[in-house]
C-alpha cells in the first residue's frame, strides 16, 4: 500500500485531491493533509518519508520549496500550481509531474501512473533538489529597456508598457501613454524576460500587461476577445487552449 502526503492550504482543493486519489487508487493510504511549511517540516521530522508527496507550490506560510531546505525529502514529488506558465515549463524536466489547477481526474491519474512506473525503474535518476529549486524559484525579470532614440538612447521602464506586438518580424512596445517603440527582442525572447505575473502571451502576435486589459469578451468556439488599451486591433484573440489559463492568470 502506497503512502501519500498531501500539502495543500485550500480545503476544497485538498478535499478534491483526496476524493480523486481514492477513486483512482482505492488502496492508497493518505497519511496526512498539511497546510503549511512549518507543519510539513514538523511532520517529516516525526514520521518516515511517504512514498509520494503531492505538493502545492503556495502554502499558507510561503513557497513550499522551503520545505526542501528545512527537511529531508527523499521521495518523489508531484507539484500543483494555479497558473504560473513559466513554472510549468520548468517542471517539465522533472521525472514525476506537475498538475495545473483545477486538477482533473485524468491529470492526476496520468501523474500517478508516471509515479508508479518510476518506482518500478529502480535505476531512474531524479534531478537533485537543488537543481529543481534553481529551475523554479523566482528569477529576476527585465525591468527596463534602453532603446535607440534620435541621435542617442532613451530608457523605457517595463511598468510603463501596455503591450508588445509583432508585425512583419518587427517587435513593438506600446506604452500606456500611447507612445510606440521598436524593440530588438522577438516576442519569444520577451516572453522569457518579462514577469509572468504582469505579462501574458495571449497569441503569436501579442503579449499584454494585466493593467492594459479593459474588457474580456466570450468569442466563438471557446476563445476570448480582448479590448486592450491603446491597441488599434479590436480583435486581440485568446485561443481556446489558452483561454482557461488566461482567465486564471487574470483572476489571481
Amino acid at each position: 500500500m502506497k503512502k501519500i502526503l498531501i500539502l495543500e492550504d485550500e480545503k476544497p482543493n485538498s478535499d478534491r485531491i483526496q476524493r480523486l486519489m481514492l477513486k483512482i487508487r482505492p488502496n492508497i493510504e493518505i497519511v496526512g493533509v498539511l497546510t503549511s511549511i512549518k507543519k510539513t517540516v514538523d511532520w517529516l521530522s516525526e514520521n518516515e518519508c511517504p512514498d509520494l508527496i503531492i505538493m502545492d507550490i503556495q502554502l499558507a506560510d510561503g513557497i513550499s520549496f522551503e520545505v526542501f531546505n528545512l527537511a529531508d525529502v527523499t521521495c518523489p514529488v508531484i507539484f500543483t500550481t494555479a497558473y504560473d506558465e513559466y513554472a510549468i515549463k520548468a517542471f517539465k524536466y522533472n521525472s514525476i509531474d506537475y498538475l495545473l489547477k483545477p486538477i482533473e481526474k485524468e491529470q492526476l491519474e496520468a501523474a500517478i501512473v508516471k509515479f508508479e512506473k518510476s518506482v518500478q525503474q529502480s535505476n531512474l535518476q531524479y534531478p537533485l533538489v537543488e537543481e529543481l529549486i534553481a529551475q523554479i524559484q523566482p528569477k529576476d525579470y527585465r525591468s527596463r529597456f534602453l532603446l535607440p532614440y534620435r541621435d542617442g538612447y532613451k530608457k523605457v521602464n517595463v511598468e510603463d508598457i501596455a503591450f508588445f506586438y509583432s508585425q512583419l518580424n518587427i517587435s513593438y512596445a506600446v506604452l500606456f501613454n500611447g507612445e510606440q517603440n521598436i524593440v530588438p527582442q522577438t516576442l519569444e525572447t520577451l516572453e522569457q524576460e518579462l514577469d509572468p505575473k504582469n505579462f501574458f502571451r495571449v497569441n503569436r502576435q501579442y503579449i499584454v500587461h494585466v493593467s492594459s486589459i479593459e474588457k474580456v469578451h466570450n468569442f466563438f468556439n471557446g476563445k476570448l476577445k480582448l479590448k486592450v488599451k491603446n491597441c488599434a486591433d479590436d480583435e486581440v484573440i485568446v485561443s481556446r487552449t489558452k483561454a482557461p489559463l488566461f482567465k486564471m492568470w487574470l483572476d489571481y
